[in-house]
C-alpha cells in the first residue's frame, strides 16, 4: 500500500502547509490563478484534484475569492498576507486568558529591527489618533 511507504510519509506535507503554499502562489501574482497555474507553480507530485480540494476549502474559510472565467475558476486572495497574520494575532490574542501577557511575551522575543518598526508604527497611531482628537474638537 503506497499510503503506508516511509518514503511517502516523509515527503508528505504538514497540516496547513499546502494551504499556505497555495495561498503563496496567490500572493506572488497580481492577476487570479486556475487551480492548474497553481500546480504548476508548486510542483512536485501534486494532483490537480488535490489543489482544487484545497481551492475549495480555502474559499469555504473566506481565505480565496473565485472569479468565474467560462468553465474554469481562477481564484485571488481576500487578503493580503499582512492583512491575514494581524488576523491570527488578534483570534490568538481573544483566545488567551492574558492578552497582555502575551503581547509582552511576543514583544520580548522581537529583534532591534522588529522593536524598532513596532516603535515607529505605535507612534505614527499616537501621531494619528491625537491628530483626530483635534479635528473633532475633542483635545
Amino acid at each position: 500500500m503506497a499510503g503506508r511507504d516511509p518514503q511517502v510519509r516523509a515527503a508528505r506535507r504538514g497540516a496547513g502547509e499546502l494551504e499556505s503554499e497555495v495561498l503563496a502562489s496567490l500572493w506572488a501574482t497580481d492577476r487570479p490563478l486556475t487551480p492548474a497555474e497553481i500546480q504548476a507553480g508548486i510542483g512536485g507530485p501534486l494532483a490537480y484534484n488535490t489543489v482544487h480540494t484545497i481551492l475549495k476549502r480555502l474559499y469555504d474559510k473566506g481565505l480565496v475569492l473565485r472569479d468565474a472565467d467560462g468553465r474554469r475558476g481562477a481564484y485571488r486572495p481576500a487578503k493580503n498576507a499582512a492583512e491575514l497574520t494581524a488576523e491570527a494575532m488578534h483570534e490568538a490574542l481573544d483566545r488567551g486568558p492574558d492578552p497582555i501577557g502575551a503581547l509582552q511575551q511576543f514583544v520580548s522575543g522581537l529583534s532591534p529591527e522588529e522593536e524598532r518598526a513596532l516603535r515607529d508604527l505605535l507612534a505614527a497611531g499616537a501621531r494619528g489618533e491625537a491628530a483626530r482628537r483635534r479635528a473633532d474638537g475633542g483635545l
